[in-house]
């Protein structure tokens, strides 16, 4: 057993959120974390897997929106 402690961000083996804001950017957001002013849940609770790949698939241009 290791002892390492995982970033929150990166332990895929908890619950995550797909955030989005009002310039179109998506983020991957821990589910046990508040979601940040300025952003909304789009997908999730969900796994890390299913949260990325929703991301991939509607994330198509990273430049913000106005």
């Amino acid at each position: 057993m290791s002892n390492e402690q995982v970033n929150p961000f990166d332990d895929e083996s908890q619950d995550f959120l797909v955030l989005k804001n009002a310039l179109g950017q998506y983020s991957l957001w821990p589910d046990f974390a508040a979601v940040p002013v300025g952003w909304s849940s789009v997908l999730g609770p969900e796994g890390h897997a299913r949260c990325l790949e929703y991301i991939e698939l509607n994330w198509l241009d990273i430049r913000v929106t106005q």
